[in-house]
Parts: structure tokens; sequence; C-alpha cells
């Protein structure tokens, strides 16, 4: 079973989950899941198990598999539920179309932190580009990020209006699957607060880091500023993996 198939089961379970489709807050059982996808119990043990890494469902010894109240009941607006890490796939909010305005596109030389950063040299070129995400015509996120040429030299303003990570994939067939993220909120400033319609008073999340691709090559230096309103993001630790 390919890791396509066995995702796209677990995406599916995850969608029934928040659409509410099991009763009791409990999942059919292994073997009555895996007819249902027509797939084997190895895959369906596998998807289950990415589910239940992500603190989606749990088991409980004899009594079968349930789904996390507190995930239904805090719904992240960040779901890393597609191939890669990029935000219009993992960013979702029902019912609002996700839109993309490039604000700066241009080539500079990487400072020494960016080289350190991307792994490169100093004397090598990389894309500053800055983007505004709207949903439904509302600016939600600013976004900043920095890339060698070296891996996108084909990099146009127009790729960037759509994803990015999905225009790797489908190109270049390279995955971003990996990501170092600092989340913290701070005052908003100037552009915050024209860019995203904030008052002077009022904060903005943020979430600065590194992806990278899926064989470890750092892909990308990216800062982005959030509206305050969609900065919901959880988190799940289990000490026994």
């Amino acid at each position: 079973m390919t890791d396509f198939v066995y995702r796209a089961v677990m995406r599916d379970i995850k969608q029934n989950i928040l659409a509410q489709k099991y009763e009791d807050m409990r999942l059919p059982d292994e073997r009555s899941l895996a007819s249902h996808y027509q797939v084997s119990r190895s895959s369906m043990k596998r998807a289950l198990e990415l589910l239940a890494q992500q603190g989606i469902i749990f088991k409980k010894r004899v009594s079968g598999t349930f789904i996390n109240p507190l995930y239904l009941k805090n719904q992240a607006l960040f779901r890393y539920e597609g191939s890669n890490l990029g935000l219009t796939d993992s960013f979702k909010v029902p019912g609002k179309k996700q839109q993309i305005k490039l604000l700066e596109f241009k080539v500079i030389n990487a400072s020494k932190e960016l080289a350190q950063d991307l792994f490169i040299n100093e004397a090598d070129f990389v894309y500053q580009f800055k983007r505004l995400r709207l949903l439904d015509n509302q600016p939600f996120l600013i976004e900043t990020g920095y890339l060698p040429i070296k891996i996108v030299p084909e990099l146009t303003p127009e790729i960037l209006k759509d994803s990015l990570f999905n225009y790797l994939e489908d190109t270049q067939n390279k995955t971003v699957t990996r990501s170092f993220l600092n989340i913290t909120v701070e005052p908003s400033n100037s552009e915050d607060q024209s860019e995203l319609d904030l008052q002077t008073n009022e904060p903005v999340g943020v979430m600065e880091g590194i992806f990278f691709l899926d064989d470890g090559t750092p892909f990308e230096v990216s800062n982005m500023r959030i509206h305050y309103k969609y900065m919901r993001y959880n988190s799940f630790v289990n000490l026994n993996q």
C-alpha cells in the first residue's frame, strides 16, 4: 500500500470525525474500517496510528477506539492533512476561500543568517517575497519568505500567486514534509495594522522558522504574521511514542 493511499484513508476518517459521522464518539473496529476502505489491515493500522499521533483518536484497551473530544471542541485552524506543509493545504476555515496577493518579489544576496539557516554560501542568491493571504477577501496573514534560487530557478511572480509547495510537488516531485517553527504573539506594527486591518492596541501572532524538503534539504525560511483571530494552533504530546 502506498503512502498516498493510507494517508488518503486517514484524511477521510478525519473529515468524517469533523462531520461527526461516528456515533458515541467511537470508531468502528479496525477490521470493519479496513473492509470499508478496501485496504489491508496493516495499512488501516498505519492510518489509525497517524490519527492517534495527532491526538485525534485514542485507544482504550478492550473498549475500542474513541475520538478525542478536545479535538472537536478546540479545532485548530492549521490542519496538516495534505502531502506537504504548505499553508494553502494546511490552513482551513470551513466555507471560506483562500486567496493570495503578492506584495513583493525580488532577488537578494543571502545574509550571514540566511546562509546559515538555508545551508548555502553568503555569495549565493535567494528569492525574497512577501505575500498577503486572504479568506473571502478578508486579510489574515502576511508571509515573508526566503528560498535559494538553485532549488527553484524558474520561480516567477505568477507561481507565487498560488501554492508554492504544491507547485514544487507537481513540477519537481519534491515535497516539503518537515519544519521547525517558533510561535509567539507580539504587538502589531504599522504594516500589520495596515494590511491585516488591526487596531493599534491589537496583537499579532507570529510563526517563524524553516521548512525542509523530504530529503532533508532546507527549502525556505519564513516569517508569518497572523491576525490574532486566526491564531489557533493545537499541540499533542505522547511520551509513550
